[in-house]
């Protein structure tokens, strides 16, 4: 049943982004819905709030579109652009445009756990991956996108906290990066948490894959169960980032 609800905020959601500007009455008439279901989702479901807004004519519109670039994305990231744009930034100009999103969505950027110095390590696991990546795939890569720090919080029942996000074609690779070598459910349950928030954020059209990144242990590459899901969650090492990929893209193969 939860799933259930979840396609269907999930279908009100896409078609707002797609076709901005309609009324209720016309988003259920284009899903085959009754009038009443899209009403719950609409002013029901704690992510509309987050991702979608009424106007005065009663007309719903969309906060992040659905489609590459993925316009407006960035009010919610304290870091977004493509590939190509975050592996030509320095430390320095990345760790300032970084500092100056996160203060733009509220993201405290209090250092006392080492909160600066995990950025730093996510940023070189990244710049890795994709010198990998463009290794084997060319420039394709770099036309793909990277959030990192989104927040959606102010919904009372939605937090959505996601470290990394790595946006292809059509898929949405969510990395959960811990500085360890060894796998805690919990983490492991954390980086699967957001993935339904996620699905509606970025709509049908894209796949979404929680991945756990553990960038104090090497050559790690296993899958593990999600506590109360039929799924497994990747769990890599850094240095294994590259291998994850392949296994949704399979580009090692063609």
């Amino acid at each position: 049943m939860q799933s259930d609800k979840r396609e269907i905020d999930r279908a009100v959601c896409a078609v707002i982004c797609r076709r901005d500007g309609l009324r209720a009455r016309e988003i259920a008439k284009e899903l085959g819905l009754d009038h009443e279901t899209v009403n719950r989702v609409l002013y029901g479901s704690p992510l509309m709030k987050e991702l979608c807004w009424q106007d005065r004519d009663y007309r719903w519109h969309g906060l992040v579109k659905q489609e590459r670039p993925h316009r407006g994305l960035e009010e919610f990231a304290g870091y977004y652009g493509t590939a190509a744009e975050f592996c030509a930034l320095s430390e320095s100009a990345w760790m300032d445009r970084l500092t100056e999103g996160c203060g733009n969505i509220g993201r405290s950027l209090s250092d006392s756990r080492g909160l600066l110095h995990s950025f730093r390590d996510c940023r070189e696991q990244l710049l890795r991956l994709f010198e990998d990546l463009a290794s084997m795939l060319g420039e394709r890569c770099l036309s793909w996108e990277i959030a990192c720090e989104l927040r959606l919080k102010r919904a009372r029942r939605v937090r959505l906290y996601a470290d990394v996000l790595v946006i292809t074609e059509d898929k949405v690779f969510s990395l959960e990066f811990k500085m360890k070598d060894t796998i805690d459910p919990e983490e492991v349950r954390q980086a699967a948490r957001y993935c339904p928030y996620l699905e509606i954020l970025f709509g049908p059209a894209y796949e979404v894959i929680p991945v756990l990144v553990l960038t104090r242990a090497h050559e790690l590459f296993t899958f593990v169960p999600i506590d109360g899901e039929d799924r497994l969650l990747p769990v890599c090492a850094g240095d294994m980032l590259f291998n994850v990929f392949d296994e949704y893209l399979g580009f090692l193969q063609s």
